[in-house]
């Protein structure tokens, strides 16, 4: 598991006008759920609603279109064949074609040969030594994100593209860190979307944690610095600052996520102590050009793979570790505040070869 470790913060005193002079954060409380209402009366009980598919069988469904590709191509390439230069050179194509990556499928093939170079081989014995090999790839960059608990609060700037699941991964995860007994508040920084920040507002209802908000239009920088003097008064474990939707090619939009950055570091030099980028799991090899640039502007510290569903390309993942080494510290496989679970390798490896 990663752990944040540092020394602890002192206080700066801002260079910017003190908080006093300017407009004054709002602070959504959390809400109260609302009251039960009696049950109607029936002759009949309602029929039940179907059960929810377990994680693991919502995770093979959302890498679906990566794994059929897989293992058709597979089945077709080892149907009652040898391993040779020809079938290997075609399932480093295919590898290649399914977004794992040139160097990655290099190195996968190159394993196969090593261990049954000459042999007969099934398509099942492929997959399931891809499989395996894929999984140790993975392995080191599986790591929850664990909160240092020598920071108070410890400081989480979400960033990404348009349309990634950032203010809905930040919901998912102050869910996840309210069950553990932490104190969580959320700060809508997407300032320019009021819709973004009525989202955030509903998400903070839904999992018992406040959110710090301005007027639509305000300066995020300033609203990111005025929500962790507050979350440092309180003693608040967590600070989670959702950030606007920027593409990764827009400079302005960019100096502006740095901005937000060099301001939070007056309360606190140490801080974001987490820089969490999600990604969108369809978007294939855009995801290198994302992690690239957010990685040299705003200093990413770990991944979150969002949207496995059934359109997912999920072998991007895996060119991703190959390349970058960032921590992958959890995955989403849907809407529901319960689908943001912590990263495992086995269980995506042997997913991504349709293997149960």
């Amino acid at each position: 598991m990663i752990r944040f470790w540092g020394s602890k913060s002192t206080d700066h005193k801002p260079d910017s006008p003190p908080a006093s002079a300017r407009p004054a954060p709002t602070v959504a409380p959390a809400a109260l759920p609302p009251p039960v209402s009696a049950l109607p009366l029936a002759s009949s009980p309602a029929p039940a609603e179907p059960p929810k598919a377990g994680w693991l069988a919502r995770l093979r469904q959302g890498l679906t279109k990566s794994s059929s590709k897989l293992t058709e191509g597979i089945t077709g390439i080892f149907t009652k064949r040898r391993l040779d230069h020809a079938t290997l050179e075609e399932l480093e194509d295919l590898l290649i074609a399914a977004d794992l990556g040139p160097a990655t499928a290099a190195r996968l093939t190159k394993d196969l040969a090593t261990a049954r170079f000459g042999k007969e081989i099934t398509s099942e014995e492929v997959r399931a030594l891809l499989a395996a090999d894929i999984a140790g790839l993975l392995a080191p960059v599986a790591r929850p994100l664990v909160p240092d608990p020598a920071h108070k609060p410890h400081v989480i700037l979400m960033v990404g593209v348009n349309g990634t699941g950032k203010t809905t991964t930040i919901g998912k995860l102050a869910h996840l860190w309210r069950d553990e007994g932490r104190s969580v508040t959320l700060v809508a920084g997407d300032t320019f979307r009021a819709a973004a920040v009525s989202q955030l507002k509903i998400w903070g209802e839904r999992c018992g944690c406040p959110v710090v908000a301005r007027e639509t239009g305000a300066d995020p920088a300033g609203l990111a610095y005025d929500a962790l003097e507050q979350a440092r008064r309180d003693g608040t474990d967590l600070l989670l600052i959702d950030t606007a939707g920027r593409l990764q090619n827009k400079s302005d939009l960019m100096a502006e996520l740095q901005k937000v950055i060099r301001v939070i570091r007056k309360v606190d030099p140490s801080a974001p102590h987490s820089v969490l980028l999600t990604l969108d799991a369809t978007t294939g090899q855009n995801a290198h050009s994302q992690v690239e640039v957010f990685q040299g502007l705003a200093g990413v510290t770990g991944l979150v793979v969002t949207k496995l569903d059934g359109s997912a390309r999920g072998g991007v993942l895996v060119a991703l570790a190959e390349k970058f080494g960032l921590p992958v510290h959890a995955v989403g496989v849907g809407e529901g505040i319960d689908d943001l679970r912590p990263f495992d390798s086995t269980a995506f490896a042997r997913s991504l070869m349709g293997l149960e």
